[in-house]
């Protein structure tokens, strides 16, 4: 069955618009709570952990919530701002039925969104979502008032998931002696990620750390790393970290204003381990991921497969396989040794203890890894075109693989939600990439 609400990544859209309103968000609380509270031993209650980001329309969405979990008689715990990792880890720390965070990630504050947590900390099953719309199409109702659901705060939230954080780096290391920019997109992270590096050495100046409800990733943060660039400059940091509004997307910036994509870390965090004698199996990228990581990778000696776009992608095939590294360029990285999800914290944490050991910057340690440039267009179609039962485009495309065979590759994919086919090329040389995206791109009749 095909899910109506569900996407890869929870549900999510602009507030005020459906199905970001209030009526919705209230009826998927019960909905939710009626499925599962399914899966609960007779005689326990179910409990669910509700996390959120620093939009505005938290405050909303959290109330909205709350109101339907109570309706169908279960019991609800606030952490207030957390990392959507955070969420992940607290809800199979405590023991709980499942967990929720209130986020849109690195949207602005005008979008939200929910994502569902499994008590282990990972993403909700297929079957589950579908059994969760599935009741959603029913009326809502209200358990008896005995057995309403409570509302618990766990005022120590933060302070737990830092300590987790800490836990992931090496006992043997610590980080004094340097000093980072952290941005924390004025999103979630803002009161957990400074103090996790502070707490383990390192001089940390921060930025991006002021939410006002409105300014998150608002021109800082992962999607935005100019202003961290600016400011590791001004201070003359050793490297500066960037997260973006559910602290789940990473990237990295040297002393240079170097900025180092999710693509480079993953390769730098397969080398670390294998270098620690750590047995990988192989690494899982996306479509998306640059042929020089996957080169590279491959040439460590071990294998590399590609998912589709989105990290809940990237996780089930990791599960597939057994692996436990993967991630994507826009900085979603698993290292599933750590934790269940893709948290930006912990990853960073990874690559400064990789930094550290080998006691090689992060040049250094891609040194040998050349990225190809890579060439995106947009093309809007017109309606009702079939871009794959075009020939003469497919014939093309063709030619055009077969020119670039060792030395490049054209991936097409159509938007999911608007007329637009996407075309992306990477090629060692960046003239021919542009211009062989531009000569698919003509072959393509737009509206």
């Amino acid at each position: 069955m095909k899910k109506q609400y569900f996407g890869t990544d929870g549900i999510r859209g602009e507030v005020g618009q459906f199905p970001i309103v209030p009526e919705f968000i209230t009826r998927l609380g019960y909905a939710a709570g009626k499925v599962l509270s399914c899966n609960v031993k007779p005689g326990e209650r179910c409990k669910i952990l509700i996390g959120k980001d620093t939009r505005v329309s938290g405050y909303l969405m959290e109330a909205a919530l709350q109101a339907g979990f109570a309706a169908a008689g279960v019991d609800v715990m606030l952490c207030g701002p957390m990392p959507t990792p955070g969420v992940a880890y607290l809800t199979k720390a405590l023991r709980l039925s499942a967990g929720l965070v209130i986020s849109a990630s690195h949207n602005p504050y005008q979008d939200n969104g929910i994502k569902f947590f499994s008590a282990e900390g990972g993403k909700l099953s297929d079957e589950l979502e579908l059994a969760i719309e599935a009741e959603l199409g029913k009326p809502m109702g209200c358990v008896s008032s005995k057995d309403l659901g409570k509302a618990f705060r766990i005022d120590d939230a933060a302070g737990r998931y830092i300590e987790f954080c800490k836990s992931t780096f090496p006992g043997e290391l610590n980080l004094k002696g340097m000093k980072l920019v952290v941005d924390c997109a004025n999103g979630a992270a803002y009161h957990t990620a400074p103090h996790v590096f502070h707490e383990l050495g390192a001089e940390v100046i921060s930025i991006g750390v002021h939410p006002d409800g409105r300014n998150i990733n608002d021109g800082c943060g992962a999607t935005a790393p100019e202003a961290l660039i600016a400011k590791v400059r001004e201070v003359g940091a050793d490297l500066g970290i960037a997260l973006d509004g559910d602290a789940d997307r990473l990237q990295m910036v040297d002393a240079t204003g170097r900025l180092f994509n999710g693509d480079e870390l993953l390769y730098v965090l397969a080398k670390d381990r294998i270098e620690r004698g750590q047995f990988l199996g192989g690494v899982v990228g996306t479509l998306m991921t640059n042929l020089a990581i996957e080169s590279a990778i491959k040439g460590l000696g071990i294998g590399f497969e590609r998912a589709n776009v989105g990290d809940r992608y990237v996780l089930e095939l990791l599960k597939q396989k057994g692996w436990i590294i993967g991630g994507e360029g826009s900085g979603h990285l698993l290292c599933l040794d750590q934790h269940s999800t893709g948290d930006g914290t912990i990853a960073a944490l990874q690559v400064l203890a990789a930094m550290s050991q080998s006691k090689q910057s992060l040049a250094q340690l891609l040194d040998s890894v050349k990225i190809f440039p890579q060439v995106l267009l947009n093309i809007k179609f017109k309606a009702g075109y079939d871009w794959k039962s075009d020939e003469k485009l497919r014939s093309h495309i063709a030619q055009v693989e077969s020119d670039l065979k060792g030395k490049g590759r054209v991936l097409i994919r159509a938007s999911g939600t608007e007329p637009v086919l996407r075309i992306m090329v990477e090629a060692q040389d960046g003239d021919v990439a542009m211009s062989s995206a531009k000569s698919i791109a003509q072959l393509v009749p737009t509206s």
